[in-house]
C-alpha cells in the first residue's frame, strides 16, 4: 500500500506479522524512496506494481490516462495515475 506524502516522495507503509506459534510482532520498515515529478513508463509501472508491458496494454493504452509529451516520449504524474486507477477500479 502506498501512502503519497508529497508528489515526489513515496513511503511504503509499516506491514505487521504476527506469528500464532510465537506471539510475537514482527514490524518490517521498507525503504523509502523519491521518485521524479514526470514518471518515465518503467518509473509508472514500477510505482503501480505491475510488469511494463501490462502498463502499456491495460493503462496506457487508454486515453483516460493524463499524459505529459517530452518530444515523442510520454511522461506521467503520480497524481494522474493515482486518479486514473481510482476512476477505473471495481
Amino acid at each position: 500500500m502506498f501512502t503519497t506524502l508529497h508528489p515526489r516522495q513515496v513511503e511504503y507503509s509499516i506491514i505487521v506479522w504476527c506469528n500464532p506459534k510465537k506471539r510475537k510482532d514482527t514490524y518490517i520498515q521498507e525503504p523509502t524512496y523519491e521518485l521524479p515529478y514526470l514518471l518515465t513508463r518503467e518509473q509508472a509501472s514500477k510505482f503501480l506494481g505491475i510488469d511494463p508491458k501490462s502498463f502499456d496494454k491495460y493503462i496506457r493504452a487508454s486515453d483516460d490516462l493524463e499524459r505529459f509529451m517530452i518530444g515523442r516520449q510520454e511522461r506521467y504524474t503520480v497524481s494522474s495515475i493515482s486518479k486514473f486507477v481510482k476512476t477505473h477500479s471495481i
